[in-house]
């Protein structure tokens, strides 16, 4: 849920920002334990219902392009030597996206007052903890100019790879919905009209079978069409309702990862995430147990991130990555084999980013080849449905012709 708050902190400055929590008493106590008093807290967004959101939200995501931008020119401020109180007052003035606008006058107001910026950027709500760890690193170790320059340069190798992904599979994902839509067309269209052209030759006449069947499936479907849309509708509704409960969405990432052909591409694209994300978190001074918990969190597969849980809490007891990753079926044993080197001869970070760029190639690789073999054979099943669709409506007008003639 979403609150429009007025807190008010230690030394008595009152501010106005928005909040995400599960409820009110829980944003209560998030606020206090960073030192902020809640005044009044106001729920945005649309209505709900059992958690599901049937309104619109009030506010607007804040696009990846325009933060990278925000944290260049930061990043170049810094280098220039303005202090950070000025750096964030002259961005702020320059945003266009009010959510991004609103939380960062929020920003600027919690680091004039003494915050710190990791802190004030976190207590958004809006912004990765990748993001905000690597602020803390920065500030902790007086490098947070480079700090932002390196995790803009990991940002836009993870959007590279994500559009290279979204940019393999957009053609064929086209050729299904183009296939989708003629096959609609024939059935609620045309075929009711060859049917009603028919009946008119009398019950005497006998159509063949394939067209009895083409019409009788037509027929069949037009007329259920309202009960198919509830169906589906409900189903949509069920499973929302069933990844709402804890641990299903959980089990339907794991059960992503064990689908033939896409399962393996799906833990080659989150070795590469996560390994990314490491690196980046070891170059900024993370700790390696620190890194593990943050990259858990930030990981989009909940299996793969419940893992990597399990990992962190093995490595602080004492084990090496290496030997807790390879006890478990999650990342392929070239990359456990890498990260062995890599603790061995301590460039652990310089070895993830291999691994990082390795499975970023492979899974472009083999996303392309894919979407290479998959268009023609969606041309070719495209155009034998819609050719039998058609030969089957057209062929009583063709031995009709040949009785005629005859």
């Amino acid at each position: 849920m979403e609150f429009r708050c007025r807190v008010a902190t230690a030394t008595g400055q009152i501010t106005e920002a928005t909040y995400v929590a599960d409820d009110e008493s829980r944003l209560r106590r998030e606020l206090e334990a960073q030192g902020l008093y809640l005044l009044s807290a106001r729920r945005v967004g649309g209505m709900s219902l059992a958690g599901l959101r049937l309104g619109l939200p009030r506010r607007r995501r804040i696009r990846t392009p325009e933060f990278l931008v925000f944290n260049q020119e930061l990043a170049t401020l810094l280098k220039a030597g303005l202090p950070l109180v000025q750096s964030l007052d002259i961005l702020r003035r320059r945003v266009p996206n009010p959510t991004f606008r609103a939380a960062l006058n929020d920003i600027h107001d919690r680091v004039r007052a003494g915050t710190a910026l990791s802190d004030a950027f976190e207590a958004q709500g809006l912004f990765s903890p990748v993001y905000t760890a690597s602020l803390m690193a920065g500030e902790k170790s007086g490098s947070l100019e480079q700090v932002l320059r390196r995790f803009v340069e990991h940002t836009k190798v993870l959007l590279s790879a994500r559009n290279q992904v979204v940019s393999a599979l957009i053609y064929p994902v086209i050729l299904l919905i183009l296939s989708a839509v003629v096959v609609a067309l024939i059935v609620f269209q045309v075929v009711p009209e060859f049917a009603a052209f028919y009946e008119q030759f009398g019950e005497g006449a006998e159509l063949p079978m394939s067209t009895r069947v083409v019409v009788a499936l037509s027929t069949n479907i037009v007329s259920s069409a309202g009960v198919l849309a509830v169906v589906a509708l409900g189903l949509l509704v069920a499973l929302v309702f069933w990844l709402r409960r804890p641990g299903q969405r959980r089990r339907l990432h794991a059960g992503l990862l064990r689908i033939p052909y896409f399962g393996p591409l799906a833990r080659h694209f989150a070795t590469a995430q996560t390994s990314r994300t490491l690196a980046t978190l070891l170059y900024g001074g993370i700790p390696l147990v620190n890194a593990l918990e943050i990259a858990a969190r930030a990981s989009g597969n909940e299996a793969v991130g419940a893992h990597l849980e399990a990992v962190a809490h093995e490595v602080r007891e004492g084990r090496s990555l290496s030997a807790a990753l390879s006890e478990r079926d999650l990342f392929p044993h070239v990359a456990v084999e890498m990260v062995e080197v890599g603790e061995s001869t301590g460039a652990l970070a310089d070895m993830l980013t291999s691994v990082a760029d390795f499975y970023d190639e492979d899974t472009q690789t083999s996303l392309t080849r894919f979407s290479n073999l998959l268009q023609p054979i969606l041309l070719i099943v495209m155009g034998i449905v819609i050719a039998g669709l058609l030969l089957s409506l057209y062929m009583p007008l063709f031995q009709l012709s040949s009785l005629t003639t005859g």
